[in-house]
């Protein structure tokens, strides 16, 4: 319990203990502004003993949202942020910003700008064809997040997590499924990973060492034809030896492909079905059963594959999935990880490390049922808690895109 609940250094900033909110998406910025309730989501988790939470989802341009109702890092969104990082270093604790670019993964009927995939790829969504940017649009996107980076600076972040996961655009390039590019950008692992490796480069160049900089990156994404570990732990030596990341925060499963990897437990499909607006609930209904696949959950079920990484690597790492409990706590850190990423577990409690420290036997209440996934339609929440649940956000689907 000591090492776990004694401060601990990630890069330039000194965290109060090892413990890391895990970026959920909140479901809380209806206008892609910072609201109250963002602000209470996480003072909340804050006053609940978390060394750092995680604000989910900064996207780096408009179109790199998964809905229109995300935050985007420009200049207007600065004064919000800055009062969201106010509130939690009241409570004592951290904060990062998880700065991306959806990619595949974005509703360009929502966004009004058209997704963006590394090859051809169509979207049930906006019900046409992705659009793939060229190398001088890739450094665009690489100079808005350097730019996003910044004004997390600006607004008070003490850290940044670049998303490189869940075929999001970064992890979308890494995959040999979804990535068949012909230039620098394409091919080989070490074209695939470019665009992470420029990111990571620009980011750090932009924030210096005033603040942290770490990524989430998969570890494998779950379908026949993707990313592998031996070839994610490839580009994570890569990123290592680039020297530009505090950290590596390592995850599995496609939002694109297989998203139940990432969660493992109860398959929601009913409550996702429900949560979708009418085009995409009838498709949701037929691709559902093989969309969410079944995974039974079990404490710290991504351990397996990130010791691999553990062996490999020096740098510090973050272990996500199945945290919520003192002795998978201590497992954790007896394998070498020097942080741990809690979720689903501090949206059922967020005073859960507090009731851990006073009684290193308490197990968390969640149970696994996942029922808090489709709510990030809604605003997202434990369904134990409703009287958590802020104003609902209203989905459209627009034929324009």
């Amino acid at each position: 319990m000591n090492e776990i609940f004694a401060p601990a250094t990630l890069g330039p900033v000194t965290l109060r203990n090892r413990v890391i909110k895990a970026a959920t998406f909140e479901g809380r910025t209806p206008d892609a502004l910072v609201t109250d309730e963002l602000i209470d989501f996480h003072r909340e988790v804050a006053a609940g003993g978390v060394g750092m939470t995680t604000v989910a989802y900064c996207a780096v341009a408009p179109g790199g949202r998964t809905d229109r109702h995300q935050i985007w890092m420009r200049p207007e969104a600065v004064a919000g942020l800055r009062k969201l990082t106010d509130a939690v270093h009241a409570e004592g604790a951290a904060v990062s910003a998880q700065l991306g670019h959806a990619g595949p993964v974005a509703n360009a009927a929502s966004n009004r700008v058209p997704a963006l995939a590394p090859s051809p790829l169509f979207s049930p969504l906006s019900m046409r064809a992705m659009k793939v940017p060229d190398e001088h649009e890739i450094k665009e996107l690489v100079g808005a997040h350097a730019n996003a980076a910044r004004l997390a600076v600006e607004a008070g972040f003490d850290a940044v997590e670049i998303h490189f996961g869940h075929n999001y655009l970064v992890s979308s390039f890494l995959s040999p499924l979804l990535n068949r590019r012909k230039d620098h950008y394409g091919g080989s692992t070490a074209n695939r990973a470019r665009m992470a490796r420029e990111i990571a480069c620009a980011v750090r160049e932009a924030v210096g060492s005033r603040i942290a900089v770490t990524a989430k990156l998969n570890m494998e994404d779950g379908r026949r034809g993707g990313l592998t570990v031996p070839e994610s732990l490839q580009v994570a030596a890569w990123l290592e030896d680039d020297g530009a990341l505090d950290a590596l925060e390592l995850t599995a499963g496609s939002s694109l492909l297989n998203p139940m990897l990432l969660f493992h437990g109860d398959v929601p499909r009913r409550s996702f079905a429900n949560a979708l607006p009418g085009p995409a609930r009838w498709g949701f209904k037929v691709v559902g059963r093989a969309f969410l696949k079944e995974y039974p959950y079990r404490e710290a079920f991504l351990l397996e594959r990130a010791r691999q990484f553990r062996r490999e690597l020096s740098m510090p790492l973050i272990l996500l999935g199945g945290i919520t409990n003192m002795d998978t706590m201590r497992t954790a850190m007896a394998e070498g990880f020097d942080f741990v990423a809690m979720g689903r577990a501090l949206l059922r409690e967020p005073n859960l490390l507090h009731r851990i420290r006073s009684d290193e036997d308490t197990r968390s209440a969640c149970v696994h049922c996942n029922e808090c996934m489709p709510t990030i339609y809604t605003g997202t929440r434990c369904l134990y808690r409703p009287d958590r649940a802020p104003e609902p956000i209203e989905l459209t689907l627009d034929r324009r895109y």
